[in-house]
Parts: C-alpha cells; sequence; structure tokens
C-alpha cells in the first residue's frame, strides 16, 4: 500500500509540474508569429549569461560555460524531457522537448558566429605573420591530420565497427576544432603567442584537407572509390583562393577601407568590414571551400589596412554575441541521454585520438626544427578539441545513408568532452615546458 501511494504522490506531483511549466511557457510565448525564435533567443542570452557568470566565478574557459547552458536548456536534455510534457509548447521537430525548439534558426546563427569569429582573428595575422609559418603549418598540419586519421580508423575497426562507420569517424576525429582552439587561445590571453600563430596555420590547413575530405568520403561512400578529380580541384581553388588574396585582394581591400575610414563615421567602416567579411565567406563557399577560410582571409585583408585595430573594436562585440549563440546551441543539440550507450567507445576513441593528434603534430614539429616549447605547445592545443568539421564529416555520412546513424550523437559526445578537456590540456603544456628545460639545465 505504501508503495501505490508514493506512486500515487510521484505522477500528482509530475502532473502539477507539467500544468506550471506549460502554463507559464504559455504566457511568455504567446501564439504570435517568429515568437518562437525570439523566446529561444531570449532565452539563451539570459541563461547563458548566468551560467557564464558562474564559470567565470570559479574560473573555468566561459566555453565550457556555453556548452553547460545549451545542455540545460537543449531540447534534447533529459531534465527538460521528465519536466516538460512529451508535444508541449516547446517540443521540437525531432521529439525532443525543452526551453529552446527553433533549432534551424539557432544553427543558421552558430553559423554566423563561426564567420565572425575567424574574421576578428584574421585581424590578428596580416600578411607578414602567415607568410613566415606556411610551410611549416602545411607539413605539420597534413603529419597529424593523416597519423591520427589512419590510427583511429584502425582503432574503430578493432573495435568492430563497420568499414565506413570507422573510415567516417576516423575521417572526424582527425579535423581539430578551429572556433574552440581559438576561442581558448582568446580567453586565455595567447592569440598572439608564436605558438598560437603556428596552431592557427595548421588549423587552416586542418579546414582545406576537412573540405577534401568531405568530397572523398561522399565519393567513396556512393561510388565506391576515391574521386582524383574532385580532390585535385578542391586543392586548385583553395591554392587560387589564397593566393588571389596575397596578390589581387590585398592590393584592392585595404586601400578601399581606408578610403572608407577616411570618413570617420563608425556605422559605415563597421557596414563596410562585415560586407568584406561576409562577401568573402559567401566567395568561398560558391568555390567549395569552408566559409571558415573565407572569413579568416577576409580579416587578413583588412589587417593589411591601416584601420585594422578600429575595424576589430567595431566588430568584436557582434562576434561575441554570435559565438556565445553557436557554443551553447551546439551544447543544446547533443543528445547526453546516448551518453550511457556509447561511453566506452567514446572514451577509447577519444584516448587514441588525442594521444594521435598530439605525437603526430609533436613529431611534426621537430621534424621542421621548430622549438621545443613551441612544439609542445602547439601539439598540447591541437590534441584534444572536435567541433564543427567534424559533426559535419559525421552528419554527411548519416544524411546519405552511409553509416550507422549512432555515429552522429556518439560525435556530439566526443565534441562535448574533447572541449572540456582542451583548457586543461592546454595548461599542462604550460606545466610541462619548465619541467623540461629545469631537466636541460640539470
Amino acid at each position: 500500500m505504501q508503495n501505490i501511494s508514493l506512486q500515487i504522490d510521484t505522477s500528482e506531483i509530475h502532473s502539477s509540474l507539467n500544468t506550471t511549466v506549460t502554463s507559464l511557457i504559455e504566457q511568455i510565448t504567446p501564439d504570435l508569429p517568429h515568437t518562437t525564435f525570439v523566446t529561444d533567443l531570449a532565452f539563451i542570452m539570459i541563461i547563458g549569461a548566468v551560467v557564464t557568470l558562474a564559470f567565470f566565478k570559479i574560473r573555468q574557459p566561459l566555453i565550457i560555460g556555453y556548452l553547460f547552458a545549451g545542455m540545460l536548456i537543449g531540447p534534447l536534455s533529459p531534465f527538460w524531457s521528465w519536466v516538460l510534457p512529451e508535444g508541449g509548447p516547446s517540443s521540437d521537430s525531432s521529439g525532443g522537448v525543452g526551453i529552446l525548439s527553433d533549432i534551424s534558426a539557432l544553427n543558421l546563427f552558430s553559423e554566423i558566429g563561426v564567420i565572425l569569429l575567424l574574421f576578428v582573428i584574421g585581424i590578428e595575422f596580416p600578411y607578414a605573420k602567415i607568410k613566415s609559418i606556411g610551410r611549416v603549418a602545411v607539413g605539420v598540419g597534413t603529419m597529424g591530420l593523416f597519423s591520427t586519421l589512419g590510427v583511429v580508423f584502425y582503432t574503430a575497426t578493432a573495435l568492430g565497427m563497420e568499414f565506413l562507420d570507422a573510415l567516417f569517424i576516423a575521417a572526424a576525429l582527425s579535423i581539430s576544432s578551429t572556433a574552440i582552439i581559438v576561442k581558448i587561445l582568446e580567453e586565455m590571453g595567447r592569440i598572439k603567442k608564436e605558438s598560437s600563430i603556428l596552431v592557427l596555420g595548421i588549423l587552416i590547413v586542418e579546414d582545406v584537407i576537412a573540405v577534401i575530405l568531405i568530397s572523398s568520403l561522399q565519393s567513396i561512400a556512393l561510388v565506391g572509390t576515391v574521386s582524383i578529380e574532385s580532390v585535385i580541384v578542391v586543392v586548385l581553388v583553395a591554392v587560387g583562393l589564397i593566393v588571389g588574396t596575397f596578390t589581387i585582394g590585398t592590393r584592392i581591400i585595404p586601400p578601399l577601407i581606408d578610403r572608407v575610414a577616411e570618413a570617420e563615421h563608425r556605422e559605415i567602416l563597421l557596414l563596410s568590414i562585415l560586407g568584406v567579411c561576409f562577401g568573402y565567406a559567401l566567395l568561398a563557399n560558391v568555390v567549395g571551400l569552408s566559409v571558415a577560410i573565407g572569413a579568416f582571409l577576409a580579416g587578413v585583408l583588412i589587417a593589411e589596412s591601416k584601420s585594422s585595430e578600429v575595424a576589430k573594436l567595431l566588430s568584436s562585440p557582434i562576434k561575441d554575441m554570435f559565438v556565445a549563440i553557436f557554443f551553447i546551441s551546439v551544447g543544446a543539440l547533443m543528445d547526453i541521454s546516448q551518453l550511457e550507450n556509447h561511453i566506452f567507445l567514446a572514451i577509447a576513441l577519444i584516448a587514441v585520438a588525442i594521444g594521435m593528434k598530439f605525437g603526430g603534430n609533436l613529431i611534426g614539429n621537430l621534424v621542421f626544427r621548430q622549438k621545443r616549447s613551441k612544439a609542445i605547445r602547439s601539439a598540447f592545443t591541437l590534441a584534444a578539441p572536435r567541433g564543427e568539421f567534424s559533426i559535419v564529416i559525421v552528419k554527411v555520412g548519416v544524411d546519405i545513408g552511409a553509416v550507422s546513424a549512432f555515429l552522429f550523437p556518439l560525435m556530439g559526445i566526443i565534441s562535448i568532452i574533447t572541449a572540456f578537456i582542451s583548457p586543461f590540456l592546454v595548461k599542462a603544456g604550460d606545466k610541462i615546458i619548465p619541467t623540461l628545460k629545469e631537466k636541460q639545465d640539470v
């Protein structure tokens, strides 16, 4: 009888919570056009501010706070699936329930966040800096990426994964997250360090290779063979865009920006530099490359102008807002309830991927005769995070039916775990370098 009474009380409490929360949401979100998106954006900003303030107080990277806030308020959060009624006012098309619901709009704004992030970072790196690490970045980036891909593929097949599943997950885990790494370096105040310049160069190289990998994997999945022609076309287009930027672009865009700046009207200057940013991102997208590459190259062009510092100050607040939306939406889209089903596989793949990425980049740095401290810092920085391109690669495979559906939540779990690990790995590198110097002195 006590058990029956307890069940009745629990169900009544649950029903009362459902009624209360549903009533509250209906009052906050009346049935008006576009209200859903406005409400989602409001919750992102409010809860994101509260959670990130808490993480700032405990001296943890804000990116972890963004991801945590996303997991807390997302439609796939187990908490909201218990509190809110299925199919209630905040249910989304995927069947999940929660505070956030307009996921397509969030994805759009998260992409804007990546574009603005890479643009502002590009302003930090004029052509002279990029030129100084070009050859090393290509060599180290290629070695680290393909060594990781090969070993992770072998490990995945040894763990029982199918050929295409193993191939797609290996490709996804070989690409470091540009957005996460850049954000961590920014928060730690290290974006202008010599090792960070090398890291950024390697990330750009990896973005280009990622585009080639996506094309090649699609060819393998649909045709059964690698299309050499598509690989050559992507490489040629990337080289053409980069060479064109550093030859023709540097002679046209910087003088135009300086002329606009002479008007001393900040609104016009802001619109002009954002026009260059999104115009270049569009150009990169049209020719089949990553919008991140286009945004970064646009930033490099602005860096060649005399107004680069003003441009950075004007665009940084907008960038900060959209980058926050990007990371919160990534956390919101991850089905953490799947963690229990794939935790051991995720841990095994994370361990192998981090170890190989660290080892491959460290060996590459030493082959190209980089300073030991610089090599260790860059290897630790690039080792852990997997993010935007990793998720895109797996999603492509799932969309065309080439790989198992469980790979997407698996990749999401890996992305979150590695994002949490990344800041601690960067700090670990700082602790190891002085120790090595002391041993050398002895």
